[in-house]
């Protein structure tokens, strides 16, 4: 069953989502809003021609910082000093190149005008948070999410130079900031390092226990 939601700021329970995650649409993309809907472990994803549909998958691709695992190559590049990693300097850069890198098997972008609006809202409240990876003066990687607790709910990340993302990822990891990072969908880039899925009870305990 998919509900339908009203003005009020409410979710229905997350184990009612189905087979695939769906568990709400409509809405809006308000600030309390979206952090009831990360507090609950649920988050938005649709297309441009969509109404807002609101996914709680039964399983969560996840990482946990402290089973990062980084490569002797990558630790290699990370000392040779290629990059230089800074946090919040271009959040809606960030956002805007999330939106436009070509990804394989993908047609289009989920991040909509109306999603760019909504999260540089949660970042000028302070929710939001980008990780920005430079080369030679450019911007060439970075990643955004929301802070729920000690929980970094990833949204999207790009690169356009061979481990930009890493970087970022691996950078995030390493401020100790986060006891779990939200990865939400499988890719075989971030299972590389040390990714895994967890039950979507699993991971509830772990936010809720983090925002207490």
């Amino acid at each position: 069953m998919i509900f339908r939601l009203d003005e009020r700021i409410l979710f229905p329970n997350p184990e009612l989502a189905g087979e695939d995650g769906l568990l709400a649409i409509g809405g809006d993309l308000s600030v309390p809003r979206l952090l009831q809907a990360y507090a609950n472990g649920i988050f938005p994803w649709y297309s441009e021609d969509e109404p807002i549909l609101w996914f709680s998958p039964h399983e969560r691709f996840v990482l946990f910082p402290e089973r990062l695992n980084v490569s002797k190559s990558m630790r290699k590049v990370l000392r040779s000093g290629t990059f230089t990693v800074t946090t919040n300097q271009c959040f809606n850069d960030v956002v805007a190149a999330c939106s436009s890198v070509t990804r394989e098997g993908q047609d289009g972008t989920w991040i909509t005008a109306d999603m760019k609006a909504a999260y540089a809202e949660l970042h000028r409240q302070g929710y939001a948070h980008s990780v920005e990876v430079w080369q030679d003066g450019g911007l060439v990687g970075g990643l955004y999410g929301v802070k729920v607790g000690e929980v970094f709910c990833g949204e999207s990340m790009f690169s356009l130079a061979s481990n930009a993302s890493k970087t970022a990822l691996i950078w995030l990891c390493n401020t100790g900031a986060y006891n779990l990072i939200d990865c939400q969908v499988y890719t075989e880039h971030l299972e590389s390092l040390g990714a895994m899925m967890i039950s979507r009870e699993d991971y509830i305990g772990i936010l809720h226990k983090s925002i207490a």
